[in-house]
């Protein structure tokens, strides 16, 4: 019977976060180390000029289905919430501070370090993983998951900063990538929850759920360890 069990924690945890894992893995290539926009999105966003509105929605939306960061710590904040009212709530903390963050960064010209941000975006995967897990509680849930979601919009607004945005144009441009943004997250929370509610009809669902948070935890200290080797190396 323990046998299965590992069997089964392992099974779920290789469908659901190994991916996530060899993704992160990616990041030791210099062209995605740092909290990214894809490479041939860079030159449409520093050559835009004027006002683009559905362009940079779509990429907004684009940025939250692929970042995995944003996805592996979503993932972590509704992982145990089962009641619609708690993800609405949870949900919309971590938005609100992405997209103050976001927009704040961006518009004032607010910069922060990609590759410390990024680590502290890891740490917050780890927290989250850990509180999970019922190891520790620091801080109050809905404070820490607004707080890290600030972490998470200086992380993108830190690398648009770095691709000399034109100023005609920019507010309406941020104001629909950030809007992009959350659409991208509906569409993203959508496809966790489904994920989570066939986890949660899974035999042995306890150990399962320990196997997932501590490949969460992994990913998160993967994130934080390739970071902080960016920083120390650049």
């Amino acid at each position: 019977m323990t046998r299965l069990m590992c069997a089964r924690a392992l099974s779920a945890f290789s469908s659901t976060f190994l991916p996530a894992l060899l993704l992160a893995g990616l990041l030791a290539s210099p062209g995605v180390f740092a909290h990214g926009v894809a490479q041939q999105d860079q030159g449409f966003i520093a050559n835009a000029f004027g006002v683009h509105v559905w362009p940079f929605m779509y990429l907004g939306a684009k940025h939250m289905v692929t970042g995995y960061d944003h996805l592996l710590y979503l993932m972590g904040v509704i992982f145990f919430l089962s009641k619609f009212r708690d993800i609405a709530i949870f949900v919309s903390l971590f938005a609100l501070g992405h997209s103050i963050t976001l927009l704040l960064g961006v518009l004032s010209g607010l910069h922060v370090n990609p590759y410390l941000i990024d680590a502290i975006i890891g740490i917050s995967i780890c927290y989250k993983a850990l509180e999970n897990l019922s190891k520790f509680r620091f801080l109050n849930p809905k404070m820490a998951v607004f707080g890290f979601g600030l972490a998470h919009g200086f992380g993108l607004s830190s690398k648009l900063q770095d691709l000399a945005l034109a100023t005609n144009g920019l507010i309406p441009n941020m104001l629909a990538f950030n809007l992009g943004v959350e659409i991208g997250q509906l569409l993203a929370l959508v496809m966790l929850l489904n994920s989570l509610s066939w986890l949660h009809r899974q035999p042995h669902y306890p150990a399962i759920s320990n196997a997932v948070n501590m490949g969460l935890f992994g990913a998160g200290l993967m994130l934080f360890g390739l970071h902080i080797t960016g920083y120390l190396l650049r």
